[in-house]
């Protein structure tokens, strides 16, 4: 169990980590460079998945084909690659109106979210050294705020802050749906069908949105070796966030995972104190270490789900084999357990004693 849970915790840094090399290739794009061009950057990444995900599917016989998968569930995928878009882009733009402090703090929002939605349409149940852990990583986030303000690192404009503060909300809800249907598609269809089928609806979406809204700001991009090698860099560690996540959230779940991205900013600023010479504070030592355990106590025991793992779904494919239930998930004892949906054949109540 102990190694379990310091696995658990190890692979969300490496979340962590693909997002701090995100952040730190798009500043230099932004700032050094003035290639403000949060679209194209996601519709390179999309591109990436397509190519290796979509033609993945594409290749495949029977039910897990690309145009069965279509056929059945075109509109749903059609839904998700559109927030999915439109969550990075609305983060991204929040920084043009309000502070870097309001978007770390307002950003949390996605905790909340991913943790009601997991409850009411995952069905998991948490217990109070669950809370307790998520509580202990806000606190830790809230001391990185706090030592941003006391070295006066820079905030950012703040020109218009109440519409940058609705665009980190709105953008962090979009976050946190994506999330937990991500989480519902890899434990009951596969990792292979959700990246392939967000790469083909978001490579889409994000070039109409790229064709509308960024292509004038794409022609003033001063192109040279060093700008393409920051978008090979930025395009690989969005790849690489994107391929790995499904394989942490399938380990651990949603909730876990958003709690383990707390610590992003914190490798950003550690890389910031070599590369752009930001100011040291103790605090920011103090916030990393209570975000890490925050996840411990949230790692160290498992949530479970209120429902017959018989029953819920099945977390099957339509017509592939049963998939694990996986670990994290124990079945609350003496609860009476019901179908979510119609099967085939009527099924019984089951009831655990």
């Amino acid at each position: 169990m102990q190694e379990e849970m310091l696995i658990s915790v190890a692979l969300g840094q490496v979340l962590s980590l693909l997002i701090c090399g995100i952040g730190l290739t798009s500043k230099y794009l932004s700032e050094d460079f003035h290639a403000n061009t949060p679209v194209f950057q996601s519709f390179l990444n999309y591109i990436l998945l397509f190519l290796v995900y979509t033609t993945t599917l594409a290749v495949r016989q029977g039910e897990e084909n690309l145009l069965a998968i279509l056929r059945r569930r075109w509109w749903k995928y059609m839904i998700l690659g559109l927030i999915d878009l439109e969550a990075n882009y609305l983060v991204v733009k929040a920084y043009q109106y309000t502070t870097l402090t309001s978007i770390q703090l307002l950003d949390c929002f996605v905790i909340p979210v991913v943790i009601l939605l997991s409850w009411f349409f995952l069905l998991i149940r948490y217990k109070a050294v669950h809370f307790i852990g998520i509580v202990v990583c806000i606190l830790g986030m809230g001391c990185m705020v706090g030592a941003d303000v006391l070295v006066g690192r820079h905030q950012g404009a703040g020109e218009n802050k109440l519409v940058g503060d609705l665009l980190v909300l709105g953008g962090a809800t979009l976050y946190g749906i994506s999330n937990v249907w991500e989480e519902y598609i890899i434990r009951t269809l596969s990792r292979v069908e959700f990246l392939g089928m967000i790469g083909l609806f978001g490579a889409f979406f994000s070039g109409i949105q790229l064709a509308i809204m960024e292509h004038k700001e794409l022609l003033k991009v001063p192109w040279d070796w060093q700008i393409g090698l920051l978008y090979v860099g930025f395009s690989a560690c969005m790849f690489g966030l994107y391929s790995f996540m499904p394989v942490v959230i399938k380990k651990t779940s949603a909730t876990s995972v958003n709690l383990s991205l707390l610590t992003a900013d914190l490798y950003s600023l550690f890389c910031g104190l070599f590369l752009f010479h930001y100011k040291f504070s103790g605090l920011y030592l103090l916030s990393f270490f209570t975000i890490l355990i925050g996840l411990v106590l949230y790692s160290s025991t498992s949530t479970y789900i209120a429902q017959d793992p018989r029953v819920y779904k099945q977390f099957r494919n339509p017509s592939g084999p049963v998939v694990d239930l996986p670990t994290t998930a124990q079945v609350e004892p003496s609860v009476t357990y019901t179908s979510l949906g119609q099967e085939t054949e009527e099924e019984p109540h089951v009831r655990v004693a």
